[in-house]
């Protein structure tokens, strides 16, 4: 009998960011600051500097008005000007057709009503104008096999906004990529310019092996974010500025879990409870002394409590949201001390930000204004009622559809659909009202992962942590300036189905367009132009999702996941 297969375990460098590194290339970045100044031998041959360089960074050639970075995408990657120079827009913003953005607005009462008998018969069907692409402000034009949104009269914009120039050895993006947060400001080619982009991974491996790059990415995210971040959250507004500073001085950086969660949870999901936990990083484990507050920056986090022979889900944490108050307000104002009375875990990816104990004891607590205060610890409570009793108090939804929520990452949706089963009459008017606000194409499937009598549609979820939007080359999706919905500008999408691939949900599908004739559109090799559409939460229409508003029975909610009471109370409805 032949013996088992072995293959070589695959590695990360399988898939380099790009295959056109040359040893001239690497050879000519290593001469360069900072990476020159960088001590090779803190690298293991495994990963070495010169490994990371060739196999983590790609050379880009942008040309003049090329638009780099737009301000509220989000990238996974930062860059290092090596010729030229790119322009930062300070202020105002550049508004949104000139990224290349498609501009919202409601559509009036005459609009609305049109929609009943201007749609067209055929499925998909595009002003094939618009496809061209290009408009006033903005163009694209194909560079090294890469397609690139430029601006059509930089010097009106150099004229008309406040811009700064960054030159040759200036390294940008970098906060962005490591927390997968929104780009703070919008970025264009002055000239011909010649930038290395440094994947995250890249970025993650240098700053743990190189002390100085590390403390340089910690003092410009504690010059830029941090204090904004802290000031945004209740617990910390009434402190002075001075005071805020020795919080932030204090406040440490941790990362936990994969920043790539959306290439694995799936399979993570048919795991079993106690084989999920194992690819759960604890970041405070139930019983563990409290040494700080945690805050969650990016990502998610379960809170979780050890009975019988699992651990069963208390609530779940996003950004903004804290984790072991409780415990601190008890031993401030008590002598019996107790450790974190649950265990917290990342979700994927998560990052976080613990100020130490004293901190909070000496400077936070003290003038905490009474309403910010958290209800006192009951100790001595039976696990298995106050485990029951804190998840009702906290959601009113019950242990196991918390659960399938969180290992279903259902937790990310801002605008979650969900359908109440036992209410549908499979009457399909959801549908339909979709279809007739979108040139009768339904944007959403009346199909999808369920629990009891819950199901959760498959449609756009307008996520939280929307992973959709990393990687779309010309910037075609993006978060509207309305209420933030995740749309798709048709005119800017390229077809490169990079968003529908990113998708965790498989919530973006890609359809081939037909012109008003009805006949499919043909790019120069005679293949249909393949477009990405999913549901843009009826952006345009004055009364909001039209699926909610057309459903007879109530059987139909477009919910927040932050906030999941008005859940409970909707499913306990008679």
């Amino acid at each position: 009998m032949d013996g088992p297969l072995v293959i070589q375990r695959p590695m990360r460098w399988d898939n380099p960011f790009s295959t056109e590194m040359t040893d001239e290339d690497v050879d000519r970045i290593m001469t360069l600051e900072p990476f020159c100044n960088m001590d090779e031998s803190s690298f293991p041959p495994s990963m070495s500097l010169r490994d990371i360089v060739r196999n983590d960074m790609r050379i880009r050639n942008y040309r003049h008005g090329d638009i780099v970075v737009r301000r509220g995408d989000y990238g996974n990657s930062a860059f290092m000007v090596l010729s030229g120079s790119v322009r930062v827009v300070i202020n105002p913003d550049l508004p949104d057709a000139l990224l290349g953005r498609q501009t919202e607005k409601k559509r009036g009462v005459f609009g609305a009503l049109k929609q009943l008998w201007a749609n067209p018969d055929m499925p998909e069907v595009r002003d094939v104008a618009r496809l061209k692409g290009g408009g006033a402000e903005t163009g694209q034009r194909v560079r090294d096999g890469e397609t690139h949104t430029f601006l059509q009269d930089v010097p009106s914009i150099m004229k008309d906004y406040h811009t700064e120039p960054l030159r040759e050895g200036t390294i940008f993006g970098e906060i962005a990529a490591l927390g997968r947060t929104p780009r703070t400001l919008s970025l264009f080619a002055d000239g011909d310019t010649e930038l290395l982009e440094i994947r995250w991974q890249g970025i993650r491996d240098i700053r743990r092996r190189d002390e100085a790059f590390r403390n340089h990415i910690d003092k410009l995210y504690r010059e830029r974010s941090l204090i904004h971040h802290l000031r945004a959250l209740p617990l910390f507004q009434h402190l002075d500025d001075e005071t805020i500073q020795s919080v932030a001085d204090a406040t440490v950086f941790e990362t936990y879990g994969e920043f790539e969660w959306h290439t694995s949870f799936k399979k993570l999901a048919e795991l079993t409870g106690a084989e999920r936990l194992r690819h759960e990083p604890v970041i405070a484990g139930e019983g563990e002394y409290v040494d700080g507050l945690f805050l969650i920056r990016t990502g998610f986090a379960r809170v979780s409590r050890h009975v019988n022979h699992g651990d069963p889900t208390i609530s779940f944490l996003g950004r903004g949201e804290v984790y072991g108050l409780e415990e601190l307000v008890h031993n401030w104002k008590n002598d019996d001390q107790i450790p974190y009375q649950n265990s917290l875990r990342g979700l994927g990816n998560v990052d976080v930000l613990r100020v130490p104990t004293k901190i909070v004891e000496d400077i936070v607590l003290p003038n905490l204004p009474p309403n910010l205060l958290p209800a006192p610890i009951v100790l001595d409570k039976p696990e298995a009622d106050s485990i029951q009793s804190v998840t009702q108090e906290g959601s009113g939804l019950d242990t196991g559809l918390l659960e399938f929520l969180v290992e279903n990452r259902i937790i990310n949706g801002r605008a979650t659909m969900l359908i109440n089963t036992d209410r549908c009459v499979r009457c399909d008017d959801c549908v339909r009202a979709c279809a007739a606000t979108h040139n009768n194409n339904p944007r959403f499937a009346r199909h999808g992962r369920r629990y009891g009598n819950v199901m959760i549609a498959n449609a756009c979820m307008h996520c939280t942590d929307p992973v959709c939007m990393i990687g779309c080359p010309t910037g075609a999706i993006h978060r509207s300036s309305l209420q933030g919905q995740v749309v798709i500008n048709d005119s800017a999408c390229i077809g490169c189905a990079t968003c529908a691939n990113s998708c965790p949900y498989d919530n973006i599908r890609m359809v081939a367009v037909r012109d008003e004739n009805g006949d499919f559109v043909l790019d120069e090799a005679n293949a249909p132009i393949m477009k990405s559409t999913k549901c843009d939460l009826c952006v345009d229409q004055m009364g909001g999702p039209s699926c909610e508003r057309a459903c007879p029975h109530d059987a139909l909610r477009r919910v927040n996941m932050s906030d999941l009471g008005p859940i409970a109370e909707w499913l306990n409805q008679s």
